[in-house]
């Protein structure tokens, strides 16, 4: 079962996809947001299925929008693989590096990603994002986060690495909140029916591969992810949790950062895939 908003930006509707048909959500719920994670949505929505209650929707040509509306965070966990620890020039870390992006960041998985004015080093990061769908405070255990995932689904975590490391004052945050820097979806699957840890994860620049590893190769889990956040703040229905890339970014010096008109393709196996072409403000 994939959960998916269709629409033009600020007028997606909800729909489920089941064996390949999609159905509207519009007689559930108006929304795939925080408050219909946490009011059982997906098992609502299973219920509603299983009666044929739903009926069938017509789709084509529909633009596709993240996948949960609104989230209230974006929390993104920082150089959770090892090789990308490397490439970035530091050990792997023995706590989990924690920063946030502006929850406007958050776009659909296939709108065009927008290069800021003087922005030279632009970069990719494919990542496998949580989304939460019940409050979660002071967890017991990571087996505990598994009652407090509603999802998966995929995100592309685009950094602006001057901005990120040579003006940032120590603190990421400052190169990973440009508009448009958070491209989500395009499906939002329900936790049960995923394997987080072991899942392929993929990107592609122009057509050519950057970035191919697992999420098995994670340093911190999904579980632990979630556990330990709990611990230092509340996590609510609806948040974004971006769990780490995987080496082979530009950041690694092995490839360009990205350039007017380039075009990236990121996919998770089992979630779908991204599309994104880079576009330059120019103002004035």
């Amino acid at each position: 079962m994939e959960l998916l908003r269709l629409g033009a930006s600020g007028q997606e509707r909800p729909y489920v996809r089941e064996a390949g048909v999609v159905y509207d959500l519009a007689p559930l719920t108006a929304e795939i947001d925080g408050a219909f994670l946490a009011s059982d949505g997906i098992a609502r929505v299973r219920a509603a299925l299983s009666r044929s209650e739903l009926p069938t929707a017509e789709v084509e040509g529909l633009r596709i929008g993240a996948p949960v509306a609104r989230p209230t965070a974006v929390v993104c966990i920082g150089q959770n693989y090892a090789a990308h620890a490397a490439e970035s020039g530091s050990l792997p870390p023995e706590h989990p590096v924690i920063f946030f992006k502006h929850p406007n960041t958050v776009v659909g998985p296939n709108d065009v990603v927008l290069l800021p004015p003087g922005a030279e080093k632009v970069d990719w990061e494919v990542e496998l994002a949580i989304v939460i769908g019940k409050t979660a405070r002071y967890l017991s255990s990571p087996d505990a986060a598994r009652e407090v995932i509603a999802g998966y689904t995929i995100s592309n975590d685009v950094s602006e690495r001057a901005y990120q490391l040579d003006v940032s004052g120590g603190q990421w945050s400052k190169g990973k909140c440009s508009e448009t820097f958070n491209p989500l979806g395009p499906v939002l699957v329900p936790a049960d029916e995923v394997d987080p840890q072991a899942l392929r994860l993929r990107s592609f620049v122009n057509g050519e591969p950057r970035q191919d590893s697992s999420t098995a190769d994670m340093i911190f889990p999904v579980l632990q992810i979630v556990h330990e956040l709990s611990q230092y703040l509340v996590l609510e229905p609806g948040d974004v949790i971006n769990t780490g890339t995987p080496q082979g970014v530009a950041l690694s010096g092995r490839f360009p950062y990205l350039q007017d008109g380039d075009e990236m393709t990121i996919e998770i196996e089992g979630l779908g895939r991204q599309h994104q072409r880079t576009e330059r403000v120019h103002l004035g």
